[in-house]
C-alpha cells in the first residue's frame, strides 16, 4: 500500500462543537468546566478585591495599620458578593439576570465616589460609604426599565464606541500590572526585569497553548499560561504562602456590619456612577454577544443583566462590600476562548463563594504575583479592544457617523488621559468629566439624535 493510500489518523476530537460553544445553555461537563471556570476567577480575583484594599488604606486602616480585621472583612465580602451577584446573572431568577456568561466583582468605578467620603476618618466612615451604596444599588437596579426603551439610543456606532472606552480604560492597568502593580510605581523596582519576565513568561505559555495544541489544552490557554507564570515566580522566590498559613477558616457575613448611616451626598453620588456601571453592563452584555455569539444583544439581556448589576450592588452594600459591577477582562476571556457557557461561569462563582466563606482558598490565590496576573490580563484586556471592533464593523461608516465617533473619543478619552486640564471645573463635575466612558457615551448618544444624515452621505 503506498503512503498515499494509507489511512490517515483520525484527527483528535474537539473539545465542542462551533454550535456549542456559541451556545450560553450548553454544559461541556465538569472536566472541561471546572479548569474553565478557574480561568475565569483567575481572570478577575485581584481586580475584585483591590477596591477594598484601596479604600482601606485611604480611610486608615488598611495594611499597617495595628488593626486589619475591618480590611479582612472587606475582602472576603468582595469574593463573597462578586460570587452571588454572578449567579444573579447566569442562572437569572425571573428577570433577574442576563443569563449570559457575565462575571460581576467590585467596581473600579466607584472609587472616585468612595475616597472621598472615608479619606482619614477610619472604620466609623464605612457607615456613609455601604449605606450611599445600598440606595444607589436600588436606583441602579432601577434603570433596567429604562433599558428597553432606550435601546434606540444605543445602535452598534454607541455600544462599539462604549465598549472601546473600557477596553482603553483597561490597557493601561494591565501594563501596571506586568510592571509590578500601583504601589509600585516611582519606585526602583517598576518595571523591572523580573516582572517583565513573568509577564512575558505567562503572554508566550498563552499564545503557545492556544496556537499548537487542541481541545481542553487549547481552550484553557490562559489558565495553563498563568500556571507557567505562577511556577516561574515559585521558582523565582517570588511566591509568599505565609498568608495561607495566617488566614483564618471561616468568614461569616454580617448585615450592616459598619453600621447605617444616610447622606444625601453619597446616595447622590452612588446613583450617578451607577448609570456609568449600567453603561458598562450594557456594553459587557454587547461585547460578550457579539464576541462569543456573533449577535447583538437581546433587549432581556440587557435588563436582566443592569437589573442582576444593581441588585448586586444593593445585596453587597447590606453586608459592608463595596458596588459590583460586570467585569470587562472577563468578556475578554470568552471572546478568547470562545466558549459562551454559562454553566462554565456559574462553577466560578459557586467558587468565589467558597473563597469568601473560606479565608484560606483566598488567602492561596492571593499569592499569585501581580506581574503574573499581568500577562494574562493584557492579552484578555486586548481581546475587549477586538470585541469593540467588532460591533464597530457594522457601522455603516458615513462622514455623519465618523465625526460623532471622532469628537466622542477624542473628548471622552482626552479628558481621561489629561485631567488637569479640567482643573476650574468644580470637583464633583470634574469626576464625571474625566471617567472618559460617561463624557463619550453622552456625546455619543447626543449626537447620534439630534445630527441629520449629511448631503453626500445620503446622495
Amino acid at each position: 500500500m503506498s503512503e498515499a493510500e494509507a489511512p490517515r489518523k483520525p484527527s483528535p476530537t474537539p473539545l465542542m462543537t462551533a454550535e456549542q460553544r456559541r451556545d450560553p445553555d450548553y454544559f461541556p461537563g465538569f472536566a472541561a468546566a471546572i479548569p474553565l471556570s478557574i480561568q475565569h476567577i483567575l481572570a478577575m480575583f485581584i481586580s475584585n478585591v483591590t477596591p477594598a484594599i484601596i479604600v482601606a488604606g485611604a480611610a486608615g486602616f488598611g495594611y499597617g495599620s495595628p488593626d486589619i480585621s475591618a480590611l479582612l472583612y472587606m475582602i472576603q465580602m468582595s469574593m463573597l458578593f462578586a460570587g452571588a451577584a454572578t449567579l444573579l446573572q447566569t442562572i437569572g431568577f425571573g428577570p433577574v439576570g442576563s443569563q449570559l456568561p457575565i462575571v460581576q466583582g467590585t467596581s473600579f468605578a466607584f472609587l472616585p465616589i468612595m475616597i472621598p467620603l472615608v479619606a482619614g476618618k477610619g472604620v466609623e466612615a464605612m457607615a456613609v460609604l455601604t449605606t450611599g451604596a445600598l440606595f444607589g444599588g436600588l436606583f441602579h437596579a432601577g434603570l433596567s426599565i429604562f433599558v428597553k426603551r432606550l435601546r434606540f439610543a444605543f445602535p452598534p456606532l454607541v455600544t462599539g464606541l462604549v465598549v472601546a472606552m473600557i477596553a482603553l480604560s483597561l490597557l493601561q492597568v494591565g501594563i501596571q500590572y506586568a510592571a509590578g502593580g500601583v504601589p509600585l510605581i516611582g519606585t526602583a523596582e517598576y518595571g523591572g526585569w523580573q516582572s517583565w519576565l513573568l509577564a512575558g513568561t505567562v503572554i508566550v505559555a498563552t499564545f503557545g497553548f492556544k496556537f499548537f495544541t487542541r481541545g481542553m489544552w487549547s481552550s484553557a490557554s490562559v489558565l495553563l499560561g498563568l500556571l507557567v507564570g505562577y511556577a516561574l515566580a515559585f521558582a523565582m522566590g517570588r511566591v509568599n504562602l505565609a498568608e495561607v498559613g495566617a488566614a483564618g477558616w471561616v468568614s461569616v457575613p454580617v448585615p450592616f456590619a459598619f453600621g447605617f448611616n444616610f447622606s444625601i451626598a453619597a446616595v447622590v453620588g452612588f446613583c450617578l456612577m451607577g448609570i456609568i456601571s449600567a453603561i458598562e453592563t450594557v456594553g459587557d452584555v454587547s461585547a460578550i454577544t457579539e464576541g462569543g455569539a456573533g449577535r447583538e444583544a437581546k433587549d432581556e439581556e440587557l435588563s436582566g443583566a443592569t437589573l442582576a448589576d444593581g441588585l448586586g450592588t444593593f445585596g453587597a452594600a447590606i453586608f459592608g462590600s463595596l458596588p459590583n459591577t460586570s467585569f470587562s477582562q472577563n468578556v475578554g476571556l470568552i471572546a478568547m476562548t470562545g466558549i459562551m457557557s454559562r454553566h462554565i461561569v456559574t462553577l466560578g462563582a459557586i467558587f468565589l463563594i467558597l473563597c469568601g466563606l473560606l479565608p484560606k482558598i483566598g488567602a492561596f490565590i492571593i499569592t499569585v504575583p501581580i506581574e503574573v496576573l499581568g500577562g494574562g490580563v493584557i492579552i484578555m484586556f486586548g481581546m475587549v479592544a477586538s470585541a469593540s471592533i467588532s460591533i464597530l464593523s457594522k457601522v455603516d461608516w458615513t462622514q455623519r457617523n465618523m465625526l460623532i465617533f471622532a469628537l466622542s473619543i477624542s473628548l471622552g478619552f482626552g479628558l481621561q488621559l489629561e485631567p488637569g486640564a479640567l482643573q476650574h471645573v468644580p470637583e464633583s463635575i470634574r469626576m464625571f468629566l474625566t471617567s472618559g466612558l460617561l463624557p463619550a457615551t453622552f456625546i455619543a448618544v447626543v449626537l447620534n439624535l439630534c445630527l441629520p444624515e449629511l448631503e453626500e452621505d445620503v446622495a
